[in-house]
């Protein structure tokens, strides 16, 4: 298998990656109508973001896949009908080649169940498949193998913390290659002060403001997702204006957002009995040096130091924890494509007769 189109649709965009059999990038397409100008792509792989409890692995796609996915749908609204949408748009493109479904939840789809289970009737549990899914499954799990290869060391044997920081954020505590802990939940909504995100609020108060705002669940979720996390903080979710200010707002939203970090990767410590590496990835953490160093300001505790002139320089995959310090620490730049062109590789292989 040489050639894999990679197809990220995201909840506001598409993006589209053609690799070639060494994972080189043949080309990055705009939209699909420049696709039949490309090489033809032997497979199509797929990021969807929820598999739900059924789909642990990636999988080839027919149409009892693809109905099961829409059935996934109220699970994750915003995301899932687009990623069904790609599947439709690109098999009218590109028809008879084979394509593979990549969930970001997979990832997690073994979290023990302490760290999967929420404190709620058992009715709840099992009439809604209500738990702790997580999600950036595919980045974080990039991130632990990229770290093995960087560090020359098999990541099996190292107790991994992965910070994907984007306009979404999540933490993972990967032990033994496998994630036994993250911070999104149930929905992308709980853990991190995001871009526009809360990240995790009282329940209390959302039944609160229901109450005693008048507010509906749908004023509630627009407000949660959309008009919440740094954008509420400081008025812009962009964290590169955010950091180049000095007034009291973008530097209280400063505080929240390295409190918040700083907290939840030391409970990612805690869920692993320690920590051997802290990697860095996503479009904040890769470009954020600031961020870095605050979170980092706050971990000594662990054994986590920066090398200051290594993170100010850090570019692309790069150390950047002080020489002799006991914890390991690499920015890593964000590759969901090459996780999911190698899974839809090995689905392929699988298949094969």
């Amino acid at each position: 298998m040489t050639r894999v189109l990679v197809v990220n649709a995201g909840s506001s965009s598409l993006k589209l990656t053609l690799l070639g059999a060494d994972d080189t990038v043949l080309a990055r397409p705009r939209d699909l109508a420049e696709i039949p100008d490309l090489p033809a792509p032997d497979a199509i792989g797929h990021r969807i973001v929820h598999g739900g409890q059924e789909f642990t692995e990636p999988v080839l796609i027919d149409d009892d896949v693809e109905r099961r996915l829409r059935a996934l749908v109220d699970l994750a609204p915003l995301h899932q009908p687009k990623s069904i949408h790609g599947i439709d748009a690109v098999r009218t493109v590109l028809p008879g080649v084979p394509e593979v479904a990549c969930f970001d939840t997979a990832f997690h789809a073994g979290l023990p169940p302490a760290a999967a289970t929420y404190a709620v009737p058992a009715a709840w549990r099992e009439k809604y498949a209500v738990r702790r899914y997580g999600f950036h499954g595919l980045s974080h799990a990039y991130a632990v193998r990229r770290a093995g290869e960087l560090l020359a060391a098999d990541p099996a044997r190292l107790r991994i913390v992965v910070c994907h920081l984007g306009a979404g954020a999540s933490l993972c505590a990967v032990s033994r290659g496998r994630s036994v802990d993250t911070t999104m939940g149930f929905t992308p909504l709980e853990g991190l002060v995001m871009a526009t995100r809360s990240g995790s609020v009282d329940p209390g108060l959302v039944l609160w403001l229901q109450r005693h705002a008048g507010l509906s669940a749908d004023d509630l979720a627009q407000t949660l997702e959309h008009e919440s996390g740094l954008l509420a903080l400081a008025g812009t979710a962009d964290m590169r204006r955010i950091l180049a200010r000095d007034d009291p707002e973008a530097t209280l939203a400063l505080e929240i957002y390295l409190h918040r970090l700083r907290g939840l990767i030391a409970a990612m410590a805690a869920s692993l009995g320690g920590l051997d590496v802290l990697v860095f990835t996503g479009g904040v953490g890769e470009r954020a040096p600031r961020i870095r160093q605050g979170a980092a300001d706050g971990l000594g505790f662990l054994g986590v130091r920066l090398d200051p002139d290594r993170n100010a320089a850090a570019d692309a995959d790069a150390e950047v924890g002080a020489p002799g310090a006991p914890v390991r620490t690499l920015v890593v730049t964000a590759r969901e494509d090459l996780e999911i062109a190698a899974a839809t590789r090995r689905v392929l292989r699988a298949a094969r007769p």
